[in-house]
């Protein structure tokens, strides 16, 4: 049975300002209500926490209504969430699914009405692990020098791996591990789908065949996916820790020629800072809806500004066509990269998929085109 959970008025702005006022009211049904104490949202933004599911609470106003406000440049295109304080406890609207992103295109004073259904974790059953096309194996809680956290990751192995001893396999490391194969631990209840769209591409052999390593995130994840001492500090232990426990527990090409890196959104940004810090170790990476706008666009600058020999690496870029805050860092970084002496379908490539928002469903889509570009055949 569907529930009608969303509601948009859009009220007519009439003065000249660039700014424009976003109310957002929640007022969850009687028993979304009765099994909470906070609301918070998670979003695009900083004022949404940077898509924190715990970061940003909204004001209660009384045991049924709980508010947000904020204002906004007129243009700008925002997407959120609303959870009880974690993503096992996303909002639902319908009695059996998870929903995409809420997405509102800023051109007026806009209030949006949200009446949850219920919350995520008391609705939907556990995904199996079948769920995943293809035999997976997990390495559990790996911790690293100056990290905060330890982490999972899961690895993805190639339909031939059991069946031919010999041979041996390039590598794919990707951000978000937990994002990309299962539906049951994707933050959203939807994964990238990389196992299905992967054995699809090597079946029809566009690509070969790779070992996809999925590296879960942390708490820490906005600092340790940008230019930031946590940052430095996850690329050493993807370095020191994750890849030696591939290379020596599985049939890898060790080379950074048959070693590739990839993420979405800030995943993206860590991935183009692992292949211009270490392009030693990474020689392929896929940045996918890259979050350049993070600390004040200081990967644009540091690339802009580099004057040193051309780095023997391959990138590719692409942007959603109403990832609005993002479109700019993307073009700005191709032509930047074109500058220096990168050359589309060489060692570079990049798309721009006018329709798409930032979500893993649109990530799912797509994603084909950097496994084609790095590992095609």
């Amino acid at each position: 049975m569907k529930i009608f959970g969303i509601v948009l008025l859009l009220l007519v702005h009439f003065g000249y300002s660039q700014k424009m006022h976003v109310t957002i009211l929640v007022k969850p049904k009687t028993e979304a209500r009765d099994s909470i104490g906070h609301v918070y949202i998670a979003g695009n933004k900083t004022e949404f926490g940077n898509w924190n599911p715990s970061a940003s609470e909204l004001y209660k106003v009384s045991d049924s209504l709980w508010k947000f406000e904020s204002s906004f440049d007129s243009g700008a295109v925002l997407q959120f969430k609303i959870t009880a304080g974690s993503w096992e406890t996303e909002a639902i609207y319908d009695s059996g699914t998870v929903p995409q992103n809420t997405t509102i295109d800023v051109t007026k004073d806009t209030i949006v009405i949200l009446r949850p259904f219920f919350w995520k974790r008391y609705l939907l059953p556990k995904k199996p692990e079948q769920a995943i096309r293809g035999r997976v194996e997990y390495h559990r809680k790996l911790s690293g020098e100056g990290l905060n956290h330890s982490r999972d990751i899961i690895v993805w192995l190639p339909p031939s791996y059991d069946k031919n001893a010999k041979k041996h396999y390039p590598v794919l490391y990707m951000h978000d591990g937990q994002n990309i194969f299962d539906p049951s631990t994707a933050f959203t209840g939807y994964d990238w789908r990389v196992d299905e769209v992967a054995d699809s591409l090597i079946k029809l052999k566009k690509i070969e065949e790779i070992i996809i390593v999925g590296i879960y995130n942390s708490p820490d994840r906005l600092s340790e996916y940008s230019d930031s001492p946590l940052g430095s500090a996850y690329l050493n232990f993807v370095i020191n820790n994750v890849k030696p426990l591939i290379d020596s527990s599985y049939r890898t090409k060790p080379g950074k020629e048959h070693t590739g890196v990839a993420g979405s959104s800030l995943g993206g940004l860590a991935s183009l800072l692992f292949v211009w810090k270490r392009p030693d170790v990474f020689g392929m990476a896929g940045c996918i809806s890259t979050s350049f706008w993070y600390d004040d666009e200081k990967t644009l600058k540091e690339i802009r500004e580099y004057s040193g020999h051309k780095k023997n690496v391959k990138i590719y870029l692409d942007c959603g066509g109403r990832e609005k805050e993002l479109i700019g860092g993307y073009k700005r970084m191709v032509e930047i990269l074109k500058s220096k002496g990168y050359k589309k379908g060489k060692d570079l490539e990049y798309t721009l998929d006018s329709k798409a928002t930032h979500s893993e469903q649109y990530w799912a889509k797509r994603v084909w085109r950097p496994l084609v570009f790095m590992f095609g055949r």
